[in-house]
């Protein structure tokens, strides 16, 4: 399975469960810690954590392995570590204050348009 895989079944478990403005920035180059960044939100803690849980189980249903996940219980940040891809689930507000997409700027946003919906 490619690292481009396992984003797609992040996105795809991420859009099952309604998450927001779904994004994967490539850092291929930019970073050593992954290939994939993916970045989304949700609206409640209980749908961060939702969100969180959908993705690790279709990665594990896949033989993905979850490397960790860390802030599930807080549900304000909670990061998905799927090695070469690493999954930020953000509760609303904590995805403005914190604002990745621009700390990464200069990482290409790869499309994944064919992903959602699926």
């Amino acid at each position: 399975m490619t690292e481009r895989d396992i984003l797609r079944i992040a996105v795809q478990a991420a859009d099952d469960k309604k998450a927001e403005n779904i994004v994967a920035l490539n850092m291929k180059g930019i970073s050593l810690v992954a290939d994939y960044f993916m970045i989304c939100h949700g609206h409640s803690d209980k749908q961060v954590q939702a969100i969180a849980r959908e993705i690790k189980e279709k990665a594990e249903e896949h033989g993905v392995v979850v490397k960790r996940v860390e802030g599930f219980d807080e549900a304000r940040w909670i990061l998905v570590d799927l090695g070469d891809v690493v999954v930020h689930v953000f509760h609303k507000e904590d995805r403005e204050y914190y604002n990745l997409e621009r700390l990464w700027g200069d990482a290409p946003l790869e499309r994944i348009e064919s992903d959602l919906g699926a």
